[in-house]
């Protein structure tokens, strides 16, 4: 009996021993007071084994008062391998210099390195810009707790490095010599582009096989020499070599057994148009929805799944035969920020998993709620009315005025074969007010016809064909 006891602790210990899968933080500089006090909020998302693992981070320099706005809530789940949850707080500071939070606990799920303990940084930087008299806003990302990849099939997985001041986006690896984790993940089998944050796995090698951890810090680097500038007036430069923020990406890569083919659209799974490009920028309003269609194909797999990293209200559902959707209604509260969206599709053969590749937009939303984002302006030259692709139509429905002094725009209905996809922008209007945001490249089709008191729509359209 004691045995069996001594067994069921050791077991215990071992499964919370192994739970840690991964941690990334961003943040958003809110006010800032005549009497030099500013605030941040700050969004970080952590990943376990289990969605019942706590957390929490130490600050030291300029902390303030901390208010928690969102507590840890689940974004997304594998059920059995990982959970990975966000959460929201805000410090109140009484003057805008900097400010360092730590992560650190133990321990890493089982990993090729042998690293245990875990450590993450991030360096906020609140000090007003020369160059955009503002304070600096981290760069936007996100990625899933794991990523899979069979060891035969070399993958670039290419990281969004949005920045909303514009800056300059690198990566690198998280340092030990710098405190920025306990132990530097160093193989050869793994490398990363600094200036495309793109991290790259090479290997032929059945040895490879296991969970790798990745510990990475993505940093913003200004255009030029600028001036920060602390309440009090004591300045600093940085020059174009000298990071302003310091932001922390760590994850688990699983490399599996060998795919018969590495050919995408066999067993690993290809994205169709017109599922986003890989960076593309989107646009939305506060408490508009914004759906986003994904279509993808695997002839010798079943792609079973999308799994995704984003904001915690985001939605995902099935549309069958290998296409999904993500929808997201931001609020008030997220109003004027921009927010990552990243996924992979997963299909399965027998016990076998094949991945995607690894995919991410931003999603910039719109401050007035009573103001209708219509979609982005596509560069691509169309006519409305013109067949592009003889598979690829999406109908929309007849639609009339609200009153004789309303502009309303509708939302609009796609009707999918199973290898085509789009993304749709529902909004709801208020009775006067429409504004369009800015052109983007992003293959997103709205079609709307408006006139001073009527706004009318063809009854149907059909999408051209994007190759991805």
């Amino acid at each position: 009996m004691f045995l069996s006891v001594v067994l069921l602790l050791l077991l215990v210990r071992d499964s919370y021993a192994s739970h840690f899968y991964g941690v990334m933080m961003t943040y958003y500089p809110k006010a800032s007071y005549i009497n030099g006090s500013t605030s941040v909020e700050l969004h970080y998302k952590v990943s376990y084994d289990l969605c019942t693992h706590t957390d929490s981070w130490s600050c030291s320099g300029n902390c303030g008062t901390e208010t928690q706005i969102l507590p840890l809530t689940k974004v997304d789940e594998i059920s059995g391998e990982w959970c990975q949850r966000e959460a929201v707080t805000s410090r109140q500071l009484t003057s805008n210099s900097p400010l360092t939070l730590v992560f650190a606990s133990s321990a890493w799920i089982s990993n090729v390195h042998g690293i245990g303990s875990w450590r993450a940084v991030t360096n906020v930087e609140l000090r007003t810009r020369s160059d955009i008299s503002k304070a600096n806003t981290s760069p936007q990302t996100t990625v899933l707790p794991a990523l899979r990849v069979p060891y035969n099939c070399q993958r670039n997985i290419s990281m969004l490095t949005f920045d909303p001041d514009g800056d300059d986006v690198r990566c690198r690896f998280a340092s030990s010599a710098l405190s920025e984790c306990v132990t530097s993940t160093n193989l050869s089998d793994l490398s990363i582009s600094s200036s495309s944050c793109t991290l790259l796995f090479s290997s032929s090698a059945n040895s490879s096989q296991g969970s790798y951890v990745v510990q990475m810090v993505m940093e913003d680097f200004p255009l030029q020499t600028i001036t920060l500038t602390q309440t009090g007036g004591s300045q600093v430069q940085k020059t174009t070599s000298d990071a302003i923020s310091t932001i922390p990406i760590q994850f688990v890569l699983k490399v599996d057994a060998a795919a018969p083919s590495c050919t995408e659209g066999q067993y690993l799974p290809r994205f169709l148009s017109p599922t986003p490009n890989n960076r593309a920028q989107l646009y939305t309003s506060v408490n508009q929805m914004l759906v986003i269609i994904i279509s993808s194909q695997a002839t010798q797999a079943t792609s079973s799944e999308l799994l995704y990293s984003g904001p915690y209200n985001v939605t995902k559902s099935s549309l069958g035969s290998g296409s999904f959707s993500l929808t997201w209604t931001p609020s008030v509260a997220e109003g004027g920020e921009s927010h990552p969206i990243c996924f992979v599709v997963q299909a399965t053969v027998s016990s076998s998993r094949y991945q995607s590749e690894l995919r991410c937009v931003i999603v910039t939303v719109g401050n007035s709620p009573s103001t209708t984002a219509a979609a982005p302006t596509t560069t691509t030259t169309q006519s409305p009315t013109t067949t592009q692709s003889p598979t690829t139509t999406a109908e929309f429905p007849t639609t009339t005025t609200q009153s004789p002094t309303t502009t309303a725009e509708f939302p609009t209905t796609t009707t999918q074969s199973p290898t085509t996809t789009s993304i749709l922008i529902t909004t709801t209007e208020s009775p006067t007010t429409t504004t369009k945001f800015p052109t983007t490249t992003t293959p997103i089709l709205t079609t709307t016809t408006q006139s001073p008191t009527t706004t009318t729509q063809s009854p149907t359209t059909t999408i051209p064909n994007y190759n991805n």
